[in-house]
């Protein structure tokens, strides 16, 4: 391992001809007297050739834990424990060519409401290690010379002659979240965008919930914990096989109707497990797969007609939850026209003692095959963070390359 001051600038790829694949460890300790927890979270700005962030999916952030090959492993709320409070993993050979640099930063959330800076965190620090191997390579500290700073720039990864490097900056701004987006030229970005995602439901609250609706793509919300485990997630997709135009008894009665010469909507899911194996879960193909064994996802039955009132149901075991890294929940029309107006498809999410989560397809795309309807990702092996997606694609390889998953892809039946 070798130790780097501010300012210098060395080799990654070039020095090292094996690596694919890296992992930044960041981590850091609080000396200060505030009142409030010191809540830091790294951050990664995925700049182009203009010097600007390509866009708000380009900032790999708490609200948006991966995407363009690169994925924050967790948000950390309070910085206990040693080691790393968050790392970062990039595989640079899949990193997209319109990204010409990767800016490393840790921001302080909250921190003007809580009156907190980077004059009270000291021993920051960050990591470059082989994914692959484990090997570290690099370690740079960032030192304690900090002080009204509310963000900072630790280090940026960028493209030279083809090969990669790695730049330790060390450099404060002010504004949080906000003002570092906004000094690579993202402005004008919603209040939201830099609001944390709720926390997990509480069962013992006082006001019990029989359902939570997420409304719209991006919304968000934790899977509830039942004793000491997740125990068993029911996925269950149903649809309209009727136009509800004509049904006149409105959206439960056309769900629950018994036409059989409609729509094939079939029910399905990408995993991606911790070690990187991949794998795909759905009727085409007959890929059922495993409640006990893996990939601990089942899918029970095809409906290849919608007559049943129970529709398609997916069963994921959440007690293998430390296997997991994120499952992306899909649909798409095997038979029949790609007319999702007339679907009405309905996902609801299902645990034992807790209120279900329905995700309704109403954001429309007709004439597209594909719909990723909500993405789980694992939060600290406790739970999952359910998104509601609702994004159309004109097939399975389409939407498997704007999630990243790289699988390959061949024509199939069923």
């Amino acid at each position: 391992m070798i130790a780097l001051v501010k300012g210098q600038k060395v080799d990654l790829t070039k020095a090292h001809p094996q690596l694919s694949s890296i992992k930044l460890g960041l981590g850091w300790d609080v000396s200060g007297s505030s009142q409030n927890v010191f809540d830091l979270d790294a951050v990664v700005l995925l700049i182009d050739a203009s010097g600007k962030i390509i866009s708000d999916k380009h900032v790999i952030y708490y609200n948006n834990l991966r995407g363009h090959s690169v994925a924050l492993s967790k948000d950390n709320r309070t910085g206990a424990g040693s080691g790393n409070d968050e790392e970062v993993s990039i595989k640079l050979e899949e990193v997209p060519a319109d990204i010409e640099k990767i800016i490393l930063a840790i921001t302080i959330y909250d921190a003007s409401e809580r009156k907190q800076t980077f004059g009270e965190v000291r021993n920051g620090f960050v990591t470059i290690s082989n994914e692959n191997t484990k090997q570290e390579i690099y370690r740079y500290d960032l030192g304690n010379e900090f002080s009204t700073e509310t963000a900072v720039i630790v280090g940026e990864i960028y493209r030279y002659k083809g090969e990669w490097k790695f730049g330790a900056v060390g450099s404060g701004l002010e504004g949080e979240l906000k003002g570092l987006c906004e000094q690579f030229g993202l402005a004008n970005l919603p209040s939201s965008f830099y609001v944390k995602t709720a926390s997990p439901v509480n069962n013992n609250s006082t006001i019990k919930l029989s359902k939570i609706e997420l409304k719209k793509s991006g919304d968000t919300i934790n899977l509830s914990k039942t004793s000491k485990t997740l125990g068993e997630i029911l996925v269950n997709l149903n649809w309209n096989q009727q136009n509800s135009s004509q049904s006149g008894g409105g959206f439960l009665s056309s769900i629950f109707g018994t036409n059989k010469s409609g729509v094939d909507l079939d029910l399905g899911c990408l995993f991606e497990f911790k070690d990187g194996f991949k794998g795909v879960i759905q009727p085409l193909g007959n890929v059922f797969g495993s409640y006990m064994d893996e990939p601990y996802v089942h899918l029970d039955k095809d409906d290849r007609t919608g007559a049943s009132t129970n529709g398609e149901n997916m069963k994921i075991n959440g007690n293998k939850i430390y296997e997991f890294e994120r499952i992306l929940i899909f649909a798409y029309i095997y038979d029949g026209a790609a007319n999702w107006s007339q679907v009405d498809g309905i996902v609801t999410i299902k645990q034992q003692d807790s209120p279900e989560i329905v995700v309704r397809m109403d954001e429309h795309r007709n004439g597209f095959g594909m719909c990723a309807i909500a993405m789980f990702e694992n939060i600290n092996d406790e739970t999952f963070k359910v998104e509601k997606l609702v994004k159309y694609f004109r097939g399975h390889q389409e939407m498997d390359r704007h999630y990243d998953w790289n699988l390959n892809w061949v024509a199939g039946s069923k």
